[in-house]
């Protein structure tokens, strides 16, 4: 079994110049490969070049008594610098020719005619050294025309015993580890016959450490490389990550990969129906979106249209808030589209519209959700509150429960807007009993702390209703307190409104999310903007309280 080098006593490694112990593989300072390095030569000691050295004659014969064949360097055809044969410089018996023969393969190769230093054959002295005459100095050769430098032995590498690879010394040019000039083969030991160029470039300057030739295309992977991890494929249909990407989406909205939360559907909800549209947000500081809104368009009997948006406000400290408010707006939708259209007055649908949303709150109480281990711990009823608006046969009627709110803005700005509903709150209950004013009651931290809701647990279902019959045209906002929290009154809130309201309903109930964003987004926003026309000639206004 081949056995690898191990550095002798004493030595030092060739990465940090750090001690050595016999039988080391690796440099306990740097991590150096030492199997790397290469034999030690005990019999050819490094030289520099050009100094006499006396070259042991050789025997004639090999280890098995039998004459040795001699390959003169005149017997080996070779080309010149412009591939053209070269001329015979001798006789086969006259040594100089091998000293100047071409195609050897030696570190900077000289001129036709002067010496060729690093020749190595068994037969022949080499090095500097003449056949007639061992020992004595070689001329200075003249400079040679190819750029490509002389090999320089290492100055360290009698200290470490080895050379970098390419770096032929007099004893490895012996041994058939002398060097190639470029665009030369390397040197056959045995018959000096050019081989074909080695990969490795040695006429760049030395770098202090090994040189290593590049992979060959194709070459296998190196097994000491740690395999990347594969991708962890992602099943077909499954939701991906927004984040990165990669992962997917688990049931409970974030990613098995990344972790990252998903936006739910209800985070950023936009609808546009006709001359209607709503836009309902999250805000900036709520974990979900309680809030929830329904628009839609129908026909009365006489084929007039009827326009209607609801929107409700999930109460944050009931149970499952979010499916109270959707519940409650998905059924008070449903039954105006079901009354309008056979005829009932907007007032009444309205009435019929907001307790069909309590039965639907109060029906989610009886179908209570349980987390495991909780199933006996006492959790309260959902609530939401409501509002809804019904333009309809010049009519504009509202409706309500809680604090959620509705406005009038006039397209004309010079007359002036007002708010519709009254607030189901401590803070309107100090104002009507006349313990404080609006600004006062409004300031109170108990202020928003509703005194009607929709919910199982409420104490009693009393919807408020109101019939309006402008004299002009302008929209309406129907609003939760995530908005008008920033534009509390009517002025505030017309101010808000862009101009182009009427016209354009989706980007007004865009502005309106944005101006509550802006101002904090400290709760859930939802804006339905449903624009009310009025025809020219125009009509008297009518109010109904109910």
């Amino acid at each position: 079994m081949a056995q690898k080098h191990r550095p002798a006593a004493g030595s030092t490694c060739p990465g940090c110049d750090e001690p050595l112990e016999p039988g080391d593989r690796f440099c306990g300072a740097c991590g150096y490969d030492l199997s790397a390095v290469p034999a030690v030569p005990q019999d050819r000691p490094t030289v520099a070049i050009g100094t006499p050295v006396e070259w042991p004659a050789a025997t004639g014969t090999d280890t098995m008594g039998t004459p040795t064949p001699t390959q003169r360097a005149a017997d080996v055809p070779g080309t010149d610098s412009d591939g053209g044969e070269l001329p015979p410089t001798g006789t086969p018996g006259d040594p100089a020719p091998e000293a100047a023969a071409r195609g050897t393969g030696v570190p900077g190769a000289v001129a036709p005619g002067a010496a060729a230093p690093g020749v190595a054959v068994p037969s022949q002295p080499a090095h500097g050294t003449d056949a007639g005459a061992p020992g004595s100095p070689v001329p200075s050769p003249a400079p040679a025309p190819a750029p490509a430098p002389a090999a320089e032995p290492r100055a360290d590498a009698g200290d470490h015993g080895h050379e970098r690879p390419g770096t032929g010394t007099a004893g490895q040019a012996a041994h058939g580890h002398g060097t190639a000039t470029p665009g030369a083969g390397a040197a056959d030991p045995v018959t000096g016959a050019g081989q074909p160029a080695s990969p490795v470039r040695f006429d760049d300057p030395p770098s202090g450490d090994f040189e290593l030739a590049a992979p060959a295309p194709g070459a296998a992977p190196d097994p000491r490389a740690p395999a990347a991890p594969p991708a962890a494929a992602v099943p077909s249909g499954a939701k991906l990550c927004v984040a990165c990407r990669a992962g997917r989406v688990d049931t409970d909205g974030y990613c098995e990969n990344c972790g990252h939360a998903q936006p739910r559907e209800r985070d950023h909800m936009e609808q546009e129906l006709g001359p209607v549209a709503a836009v309902s947000d999250r805000g900036l500081r709520h974990h979900r979106n309680e809030d929830s809104f329904a628009v839609s368009a129908t026909a009365l009997p006489d084929g007039s249209p009827a326009v209607v948006a609801v929107v409700c406000d999930g109460v944050s400290s009931a149970t499952r808030p979010d499916e109270a408010s959707a519940a409650a707006a998905s059924a008070a939708n449903e039954r105006l589209l079901a009354a309008l259209p056979l005829g009932t007055h907007p007032q009444q649908a309205m009435h019929e519209a907001i307790v069909a949303a309590s039965e639907a709150v109060n029906s989610l109480a009886e179908q209570p959700e349980h987390a495991p281990g909780e199933e006996h711990r006492h959790q309260n009823a959902p609530a939401c509150t409501i509002v809804g608006a019904v333009a309809a046969g010049g009519l504009l009627v509202v409706g309500w429960v809680g604090d959620s709110r509705a406005y009038w803005v006039p397209d004309d700005r010079s007359g002036p807007p007002a708010r519709l509903t009254e607030d189901d709150s401590w803070a309107a209950q100090m104002v009507a009993a006349g313990l404080m004013n609006e600004a006062e009651a409004y300031a109170d931290e108990r202020a928003h702390a509703i005194t009607g809701w929709l919910g199982a647990d409420a104490y009693e279902l009393e919807p408020h209703t109101a019939a309006f019959k402008p004299d002009r045209s302008g929209v309406v906002v129907v609003c939760t307190d995530g908005l008008w929290n920033y534009a509390e009154g009517a002025e505030e809130m017309a101010r808000a409104v862009p101009v182009d309201a009427a016209a354009r309903p989706l980007h007004s109930a865009q502005m309106l999310v944005g101006h509550a964003l802006d101002g904090g987004g400290h709760d859930n926003v939802t804006v339905a903007v449903l624009p009310f026309a009025v025809p020219r000639q125009g009509a008297g206004s009518a109010e109904d309280m109910a």
